[in-house]
């Protein structure tokens, strides 16, 4: 009967890289190279080049910060709609609890004249965030 001993620490891997290889680069392939690397991704660059030799694909994203300011603005905006939906609802709720029908009808007439222009505010800025997408947003490479 043969006893089985941890012998702790961490598990061998399936199959463990023993093959090393060497490459030298001048200082400005270098930089390249980590140019490379930083806008495909990938963290390490020992994987970016084995992907490079052997073929596998990669993305590049490169991200712009006025494109990046430019979203952060536009979420803002859909974080003030939200905001704006649920006082909507609170403000005719007072309405039909406060005030009788006449002074809560030409209330609503009015909010819904607002309601309206937001609206049409909404359309022209997914109007300019679809044009802007168009013109400036770069493609993966």
């Amino acid at each position: 009967m043969k006893q089985k001993f941890s012998r702790g620490g961490r598990p061998p891997k399936i199959e463990a890289t023993a093959f090393r290889c060497s490459v030298n680069f001048t200082a400005a392939e270098k930089a390249s190279l980590l140019t490379m690397q930083e806008r495909s991704g990938v963290e390490s660059l020992s994987a970016f080049i084995k992907m490079q030799l052997f073929g596998k694909p990669f993305k590049v994203f490169v991200v712009d910060e006025n494109t990046r300011v430019f979203i952060d603005r536009l979420s803002a905006f859909n974080a003030q709609y939200r905001t704006i939906g649920v006082e909507y609802d609170e403000v005719v709720r007072m309405l039909r609890q406060n005030f009788n029908e006449k002074k809560a009808m030409k209330a609503l007439y009015n909010l819904e004249k607002i309601t309206v222009e937001l609206v049409k505010l909404n359309r022209e800025i997914v109007a300019l965030a679809k044009d802007f997408d168009a013109r400036w947003s770069q493609k993966s490479l």
